[in-house]
């Protein structure tokens, strides 16, 4: 990469710096690179590495770009991170598979490289995962939603609102999954948007935020002003979309159901604003990833999948206060308890 890109690159990173004692930090070195450093969800990632990272001795560079789907930041921060000579890079990448032959001159580099959250793709290009299973995840509130509108759910008018264009991993795991449980065929689970069900409005992104969720849910109601259900690939995205209807006086109108379980989105389920959401577990993810860097640099093992899975699964909750005939929930109270953010 020339050094007028990184330049640029590095222009939209934000870097957080955790220090280990200068005779651990000599030791092991490893890097965070998140998607952005306002989304909670990697708010609290970047805290569940920097404590762990402390605890171990183990140096930390940490790195996000100024928006969801900012793969040139990421691309720069590996640059860096291979520069500096870091025994491991945790990465929930932006661009699953873009990022892979970034990832592969990582590995030949010496260094481990563990995707958190958001598989790569193919999966198999880092050498583990540690994520929700963001598929069971879709097919929990998929589920909840079908359950909860019971006979309707056959003649629902259901809109999605994704992430970004290139389709990450992520966002076709949480969307394939709900299909599944609300009864829709999904098609090619590996895609978005090739479905053929008349129930389905359709689908727009929202770079996993309130602006985008509110514009996305703007443009859907001008293709379907009777649309009943939403999919949000996250909870600020589902309360952009929550004030979208209510700008209109929908809100009572639409049943929003989302993933994450960020404090936030667990105070809009106990609100009425979602309906249900999956909550998921970051702090977890990165603590265990910083666990297996360290692992890693003093023995040379990598970490291990969750016996029949191709990843390390860090759990998943269904949290509701509207409780389905047959599909797993916690409420609020319990999803407060386990909440972060």
């Amino acid at each position: 990469m020339k050094k007028t890109v990184l330049s640029t690159a590095f222009g939209a990173l934000a870097l957080g710096v955790a220090f280990a004692s200068p005779s651990q930090a000599a030791d092991v070195s490893a890097c965070l690179i998140t998607k952005t450093d306002t989304n909670p969800f990697f708010v609290k990632m970047k805290e569940g590495a920097t404590a762990k990272a402390q605890e171990l001795g183990v140096t930390l560079k940490a790195y996000a770009g100024k928006v969801d789907g900012d793969h040139d930041s990421q691309v720069a921060a590996i640059e860096s991170c291979i520069a500096d000579g870091a025994k491991g890079i945790l990465i929930a990448a932006s661009d699953t598979k873009a990022i892979v032959d970034q990832v592969k001159k990582a590995q030949a580099a010496g260094v481990l490289v563990i995707a958190l959250d958001t598989p790569l793709d193919p999966a198999t290009a880092a050498d583990a995962t540690f994520a929700t299973d963001n598929l069971l995840a879709g097919k929990l509130i998929g589920q909840w939603a079908a359950a909860t509108m019971g006979e309707n759910a056959k003649t629902a008018k259901v809109g999605f609102l994704d992430l970004t264009p290139s389709q990450p991993t992520v966002d076709v795991l949480r969307d394939q999954g709900f299909m599944i449980g609300f009864g829709i065929d999904p098609k090619d689970p590996n895609k978005i948007g090739d479905e053929d069900d008349p129930r389905i409005v359709g689908h727009d992104v929202t770079n996993g935020n309130e602006e985008g969720g509110r514009t996305a849910m703007e443009n859907l109601l001008q293709k379907d002003p009777d649309i009943n259900v939403i999919h949000t690939i996250n909870e600020p995205a589902a309360v952009g979309a929550y004030q979208a209807l209510k700008a209109v006086g929908k809100e009572k109108d639409v049943l929003i159901v989302s993933v994450d379980g960020g404090c936030p989105g667990v105070k809009s389920v106990a609100e009425g604003v979602i309906g249900a959401t999956s909550q998921q577990y970051p702090l977890m993810m990165a603590a265990l990833g910083i666990e297996a860097i360290k692992k890693f640099a003093e023995t040379g093992e990598k970490p291990k999948p969750t016996e029949g899975k191709d990843f390390f699964d860090t759990g998943v909750a269904l949290v509701t206060d509207k409780p389905a005939a047959g599909v797993e929930s916690i409420d609020t109270k319990v999803g407060t308890e386990k909440c972060w953010g």
